[in-house]
């Protein structure tokens, strides 16, 4: 088929006669108008033959005269790919050769600079072009309509822009269109003049409101009002660039995203959310308290695949409400400020009644409270002492996690999976680790208000330098370790592609440099390693193998990792006897305490990293059992590839073991989401449950030229060149450059060891991080919106970490 009328298309022809045409029909067919007109298919296209006779007699069947030719490509108008000027449409086209250039030239469209790159950004591989050709309208007046607002993200809101003539002058942005937000739940209404009306507004409403329910999802409407105030309908595609929202739940929610606390910003696999709810149940359980076998961390609202907090109770709640400002001030300045600004909605004002239940709280305060006294007090007092009695609670909680045998069954396993493999990680106080770890975090902030007006931040910033003890940091510098060893083989490890040398290492094929024991410690870990979705550097070690590439091009001596981490520890020691003196002469009492706390915390704050060290096997060991489990029901036909499983919740998954359920089609679903997820540049901090990113709701303050504006992560100052990296895996970085990406986690962490500085567009000062940068010495700042995309790879940079600002000094 070859021509096909548009009413005769509907929504699943899509790979015959492309995006576009595939939403025209489906309009056409529901009854709205939308100028007559025909398809040629994909077919002609993919022959290369262009059939002229039928395409002009289609024409003067239309009644010939003026039409527009658009592009209608099968990659097009999708729910993650609007594909919006980036194919060719021509106006006003009028007679049979006009027709056919442009039809010729809709085709050519499709492999424009523009349109390959942009293929390429949405991870689509292929396309083919069909053409639509269709009736032109004069309009009166055109434009754009959005029935989600596109830049707040809020589902209650539409937004149109109009203006007089033809809409390409609004889509190509060559006027200042007329501009009104409309809600989708009252009549519209204009405010002061323009080029519509009340009534053309209204109708504007009903259409966005009926082809949303027709299509599914928000809408990007392009229309046209004719000189007889005839409202046509020229084009409805997805919004693509919104943010997933959040639940249904009928009332007004505010959702706060914590995932970047954890330095991670990419989604989280369905499995990786139900096995993290799992854990925190069997903590919750542990410590007296009651939750829901199905929900058990019912706050917790995965979105978008990333993790959110619901939050509204507490903002609702009078008395935390006030205590909210401080407390959120570890989210960094952006989050803060949309969470005071969500304080003053109406729809936020306080009301009755806490959100828990008092008796709970009292219940696991009376079970906690005597040992975390205790714990605090031994560690503050025997810090060495507490450090090997955290050191044995991670391997006796190693041991304990033991899996079920080789013979075990998938339902043996999954059994295993759901009852046993957190059991011993989350014990009320995971075996006496808790307390070390917590009075290292207490020691360590404890200098800052002690020595409030007589230490700079910076100076504090200075102490915690260096920082033994530290898991993370060990890790890094074992793997400096490694690269030392690979030094004999410099040729090989350098001119190796990453994942060709994991996969030799995995079949014993490379030189004994110390990975296999390395993997043996450390081999549980990777980037966003709380998600039981994500491969383990076991399984992958090609980004280990990317940063020993890095290393091997450490060049100057002094500019090693470990004589850096040296270099930091030796100036932090400093630091601890200059601040001791000045306070105990400033404040003798407070000196003696400020100067105690200083060396507990250089004996115990490196601890802050051991609680979710000691978690990671039984991640892992989780995910061997659901991979093996995966094995078994690709075997039955139930899924296509073991690691599908990742894509069920553990409910699905014990469906699919004991009532051989045929999830497929749901994993498909969902692996697509998730892959389009992952390529999503931003993820608001703070959501409402209309979908409105707060935000985006707040102007921009002034700024000065060239500088970017963050928060303070750790103190010092350095200039080089940008090294802009979203994704750590096979990440390249020279030494002296200065990393900017979205967040880090602690599989970033081995970049650190030869960056000059760090940016991050997300953070906490106590995510993992800044605190690994502040134990290097290296300079960060954190919470830079939009870093990744205003600062560009090879420009000259210079960091500010005390200041929180990037100046970009330079173009590339």
């Amino acid at each position: 088929m070859r021509l096909i009328q548009l009413s005769e298309i509907d929504s699943s022809m899509i790979d015959l006669v492309g995006g576009k045409a595939a939403g025209l029909g489906a309009m056409v067919r529901a009854g709205e108008r939308v100028p007559d007109g025909f398809c040629l298919t994909v077919e002609s296209y993919r022959s290369r033959r262009l059939p002229e006779r039928e395409l002009i007699d289609a024409y003067e069947r239309l009644g010939g005269g003026r039409v527009a030719v658009r592009s209608s490509a099968t990659a097009e108008d999708l729910p993650a790919a609007s594909f919006a000027g980036q194919q060719d449409t021509y106006l006003d086209v009028e007679g049979a050769g006009p027709l056919v250039e442009a039809v010729r030239s809709c085709w050519d469209s499709l492999y424009t600079e523009r349109a390959v790159a942009y293929r390429a950004a949405a991870g689509i591989d292929d396309a083919a072009m069909a053409v639509v050709v269709q009736r032109m309208i004069d309009p009166a007046v055109a434009g754009v309509l959005f029935t989600a607002h596109p830049i707040t993200g809020c589902r209650a809101e539409m937004v149109v822009d109009a203006a007089p003539g033809l809409g390409t002058s609004v889509v190509d942005g060559t006027v200042v269109p007329d501009h009104y937000v409309i809600r989708h739940d009252a009549p519209a209404a204009p405010d002061g003049a323009g080029c519509l009306g009340r009534d053309q507004l209204e109708g504007l409403r009903q259409a966005g409101r009926r082809l949303q329910e027709l299509f599914g999802s928000p809408q990007d409407v392009e229309w046209a009002i004719d000189a007889d105030g005839t409202l046509w309908l020229l084009q409805s595609r997805p919004i693509t660039t919104l943010f997933p929202a959040p639940p249904d739940t009928g009332d007004t929610r505010l959702y706060l995203e914590f995932g970047h606390l954890q330095g991670m910003l990419r989604p989280t696999t369905p499995m990786g959310v139900s096995l993290l709810k799992l854990g925190a149940g069997m903590w919750f359980e542990a410590v007296g308290a009651r939750v829901d076998p199905r929900d058990p961390l019912p706050r917790l609202v995965p979105i978008g695949g990333r993790l959110y907090y619901d939050l509204t109770d507490f903002v609702r709640n009078a008395a935390m409400r006030r205590r909210l400002r401080t407390s959120l001030q570890v989210y960094g300045p952006r989050v803060q400020g949309a969470v005071e600004r969500v304080l003053d909605d109406p729809r936020f004002a306080p009301r009755r009644g806490l959100p828990f239940r008092p008796r709970s709280v009292v219940k696991v305060t009376a079970r906690l409270a005597p040992a975390a006294v205790a714990g605090l007090a031994r560690s503050l007092a025997r810090p060495a002492t507490a450090r090997a009695r955290a050191y044995r609670a991670v391997a006796e909680i190693r041991r304990r996690t033991a899996p079920p045998s080789t013979s075990a069954t998938p339902a043996e396993r999954l059994r295993w999976v759901i009852e046993d493999s957190h059991r011993a990680v989350m014990s009320p106080d995971m075996m006496g680790l808790v307390w070390p770890l917590t009075a290292g975090i207490l020691a360590g902030a404890a200098p800052s208000w002690l020595l409030d007006g007589v230490a700079s931040e910076e100076e504090l910033d200075v102490v915690l330098g260096g920082m033994p003890h530290n898991v993370t940091t060990e890790m890094d510098l074992a793997l400096w370790r490694i690269a030392v060893n690979a030094r004999a083989h410099r040729d090989l490890f350098l001119g190796s592609p990453p994942e060709e040398l994991a996969t030799r290492h995995l079949q014993g094929e490379l030189p004994d440099i110390g990975m296999s024991g390395f993997l043996d410690r450390y081999g549980m870990r990777a980037a966003a390693e709380i998600d039981v979705g994500m491969p383990r550097w076991a399984e992958d070690p090609a980004p280990l193998f990317a940063t020993i590439a890095n290393y091997l091009r450490v060049d100057d001596p002094e500019q090693a990792p470990d004589r850096r981490f040296g270099r930091a520890a030796e100036r932090a020691e400093r630091m601890v006897e200059t601040l001791s003196r000045r306070a105990r002469r400033a404040r003798p009492v407070r000196g003696r305490l400020a100067t105690f706390f200083m060396r507990r915390s250089r004996e115990l704050t490196g601890l802050r990293e051991i609680g979710k060290f000691a978690w990671l096997p039984a991640i892992q060991a989780a995910r061997r059992q659901l991979l093996l489990i995966g094995d078994d029901l690709v075997s039955g036909g139930l899924l296509e590839r073991a690691d599908d499983i990742m894509f069920l919740d553990l409910f699905e998954a014990r469906a699919a073991v004991h009532d051989r359920a045929d999830h497929r089609g749901l994993v498909a679903a969902r692996r697509g989401e998730y892959e389009r997820e992952l390529r999503r540049p931003t993820v608001p901090g703070a959501l409402l449950s209309d979908g409105t990113d707060v935000e985006a709701l707040a102007p921009r303050g002034p700024v000065e030229a060239g500088v970017l504006t963050g928060m303070a992560g750790a103190a010092g100052r350095a200039t080089g060149r940008a090294r802009v990296i979203r994704d750590p895996a096979g990440a390249y970085i020279e030494p002296g450059e200065i990393l900017v990406a979205p967040t880090t986690d602690p599989g970033w962490t081995p970049l650190f060891l030869t960056t000059a500085g760090l940016v991050t567009e997300t953070g906490s000062p106590v995510a993992h991080g800044p605190t690994v940068a502040r134990e290097y010495g290296i300079p960060a700042v954190i919470c830079v919106r939009d870093a990744t995309r205003e600062i560009e790879t090879g420009q000259l940079i210079t960091i500010d970490g005390a200041a929180g600002t990037v100046r970009i000094e330079e173009n590339p």
